[in-house]
């Protein structure tokens, strides 16, 4: 059946201001308006407005006459025949030539060809819609002619059939362009800020921005704000996205749907022969829209698994095939990513495309697949790592493992997901990203409890690292709490000396001791590491561990004999049985050259300092909270020894350092600030000193209370 018009861009919803495609645009609309005899394809996922950016061309073209626009919909054999034999018939095809054609007594592309050649008027003919480009090369369809210029709309980027077109990639929109396809189509829904918070969650495809514009701007019985619409889009984002539809089911109408849009080039790569293109991008789907790291899927991981047993089946073998076929259908592309100076090959995959394929994935096989998920996931993750490289290599992996246990559903999925997660957070402490351990640990016990139980180990060891999380971040009484309930039920189901009940008993001190509960503080110290001396052993890591950390403690608590006692002894221990550079020998250092300092053993302390500041700065690298806790020791030992120069920079460093890694509001910091100002002002930098005061001020009575002693201090310099 021929279509209705080829003057016309028969297409769906257009969108009221094309935004960006400040690349692409102008030098289409040059060759459109003055080229002849070129081929233009224009390929990227479905969704990304490639019929819009043809449309705008045409629209423009065909203004004042300039030049004559045909339009035929390529989408299917069918409608690409009659689409092009009405073109034939719009140049001058004669009804004897088109029923000879119709019949098969003659070749249809020669014919319409024939006419395009020989037209009286330079064209623009737009073939969209070309997702099978096998359909244009087979026919003869696709042809260059010195009377016009052919633009190709494709979701297929790799095809022969393109050789010698230019082609050009459409991707998704800048979010300040994203944002204004929001403001477009509903102004009155919200800021442009709220727009872009908006876009972001939608990864500024064209298609769900439009779709959302769309719903915004046409409710009537409620009346959402951009700021309501992002928060119900984490309930079921696709289908919130397609009730900015219009009504009506047409093919046409379905290719406005995120929620079918990714079908037709699934159903396209079935019927080609890859079927194992839907289980791959199913696998992706339990990830995030970041990108993912290709040795996740290398064919001997995914054989390890249980993806298999999918329908269809994902083996190692098909891996190569499917991730091909996914490319060259433009569902995901290649791009490198730099973890820590290493360039990383990985797929990348639209946020978009991964919600409405989750949300399709049939139930029985969703435990499967995020199973295998958190296997691959968890062959990256280190088993342990104090040291902040291992950290870093693998902090880009965090969004993928928040995406898993979002997608967990029951008990086995989560069995292997919460570990992930856990083990995960963990680095990232180790790290000193401790908001980001703090999310993905706190999302981990969330899932592990709604899905294992309260009590279960693995919802238990969740709430331990987000317990030691809150505490790095100075959220000391939230720390106590949770380390509490932690340590109560570990001591109820596993036993007082169960090695992560005497875990418990150890990290509660840290909240214990900014509380100012340094007896409480000591007495978990001692209670642990004697436990330990009798079940591991007196040279134990974990015991000489506990050991270490009660140095501090006695330094803080005036206990100078104990101190002399045992402090020297316990970091030659830590020496002889786990070597100079461990965590544990590094830790004890710290605590007694903090000891020797806050005796007033400042000589003495000061190659102590300098040795705990080189030791952490190995461990956990220069910038980590633990080494700028290291370098501010020393800065004060050098400001009691009239070392001001390097003290001050010392100083600088660690306020700068602090700010960044814990934030500007941190107890830490505020303290630091003003231990920093108190110096330059003792210094003669009084300017310097001033400022910093001034700034510090509104923070520490904020955080810190106005009766604070460091407020009174920073009140006092500001004076």
């Amino acid at each position: 059946m021929a279509p209705d018009s080829v003057r016309t861009p028969l297409v769906g919803r257009t969108p009221l201001v094309l935004r960006d495609r400040r690349e692409v645009l102008p030098g289409l609309l040059a060759a459109a308006g003055v080229e002849t005899g070129s081929v233009h394809v224009l390929h990227g996922l479905g969704g990304c407005g490639k019929t819009s950016v043809a449309q705008a061309v045409f629209n423009e073209v065909t203004r004042g006459n300039r030049r004559l626009g045909l339009w035929v919909n390529a989408s299917e054999r069918a409608t690409l025949r009659a689409g092009m034999l009405a073109v034939a018939a719009d140049r001058g095809a004669e009804a004897g030539e088109l029923d000879a054609a119709h019949g098969g007594q003659r070749a249809s592309a020669d014919l319409v060809w024939h006419y395009l050649h020989s037209s009286a008027e330079p064209w623009l003919l737009v073939l969209d819609n070309a997702d099978d480009p096998v359909v244009l090369g087979e026919g003869g369809w696709l042809r260059q002619s010195p009377q016009g210029t052919v633009i190709v709309t494709t979701r297929q980027a790799g095809s022969p059939v393109w050789n010698g077109a230019c082609l050009h990639h459409l991707g998704v929109l800048p979010v300040e362009d994203a944002a204004l396809v929001l403001c477009d189509l509903a102004p009155e829904a919200g800021s442009v800020e709220e727009a872009e918070t908006v876009a972001r969650r939608l990864d500024c495809l064209p298609l769900a921005l439009t779709l959302a514009g769309s719903f915004l701007s046409r409710q009537l019985l409620e009346s959402w704000s951009m700021s309501d619409y992002r928060r119900h889009l984490d309930d079921n984002p696709t289908e919130l996205i397609d009730q900015g539809a219009a009504p009506g089911n047409s093919e046409r109408n379905a290719r406005q749907l995120v929620g079918r849009t990714w079908e037709i080039s699934l159903t396209a790569l079935t019927d080609d022969g890859i079927p194992e293109c839907v289980s791959l991008l199913r696998l992706l789907s339990c990830w995030s829209s970041d990108p993912v790291p290709l040795s996740l899927i290398r064919p001997e991981a995914v054989n390890a698994t249980r993806l298999g047993e999918l329908v269809p089946p994902l083996t190692g073998p098909r891996v190569e095939t499917a991730l091909r076929g996914l490319l060259d259908h433009s569902l995901v592309s290649l791009m490198n990513l730099d973890a820590g100076g290493a360039p990383v090959r990985c797929v990348k995959t639209h946020g978009v495309v991964l919600d409405s394929v989750a949300a399709a994935v049939p139930d029985d096989q969703r435990a499967t697949l995020v199973t295998a998920a958190a296997q691959l996931l968890q062959a990256a993750v280190p088993e342990s790592g104090t040291r902040a490289q291992d950290a870093h290599r693998v902090a880009y992996l965090s969004p993928h493992a928040v995406t898993l246990l979002q997608r967990v559903t029951d008990s086995e999925s989560a069995g292997h997901a919460v570990p992930l997660g856990t083990r995960l957070a963990a680095c990232l402490f180790d790290g000193g990203d401790f908001q980001a351990a703090l999310s993905l640990a706190q999302a981990s016990a969330e899932v592990a409890g709604q899905r294992l139980g309260p009590e279960d180990p693995a919802t238990l060891r969740a709430e331990h690292r987000a317990a030691m999380s809150l505490f790095r971040l100075g959220r000391f009484e939230e720390s106590e709490t949770l380390h509490r309930r932690v340590l109560d039920l570990r001591e109820r189901v596993f036993g007082p000396e169960h090695p992560e009940t005497l875990e418990s008993r150890q990290d509660i001190h840290e909240p214990l001791s900014q509380l100012q509960r340094t007896e409480e503080c000591m007495a978990t110290l001692r209670d642990t590491a004697g436990i330990r001396a009798r079940v591991l052993g007196e040279h134990h890591r974990d015991t000489l561990h506990a050991r270490a950390l009660l140095i501090e403690y006695l330094a803080v608590a005036d206990a100078v004999d104990e101190f002399d006692g045992v402090g020297p002894e316990i970091v030659a221990a830590c020496e002889e049985h786990l070597g100079d550079d461990s965590f544990t020998t590094v830790t004890a250092r710290h605590n007694y050259a903090y000891g020797l300092y806050r005796f007033g053993r400042t000589e003495e302390a000061e190659p102590e300092a300098r040795r705990a500041l080189a030791g952490r700065e190995s461990v956990h690298g220069p910038d980590h909270a633990l080494a700028l806790s290291a370098a501010v020791l020393l800065s004060w030992i050098l400001g009691k020894l009239g070392q001001v120069e390097e003290s001050l920079t010392l100083g600088r460093r660690v306020v700068r350092g602090q700010e960044r890694v814990l934030g500007r509001e941190h107890p830490y910091l505020l303290t630091n600030r003003t231990g920093l100002a108190e110096a330059l002002a003792a210094a003669g930098e009084a300017a310097e000193s001033q400022a910093l005061a001034e700034e510090n001020l509104p923070l520490c009575e904020r955080v810190l209370g106005h009766d604070d002693p460091v407020t009174v201090k920073t009140r006092a310099l500001v004076a």
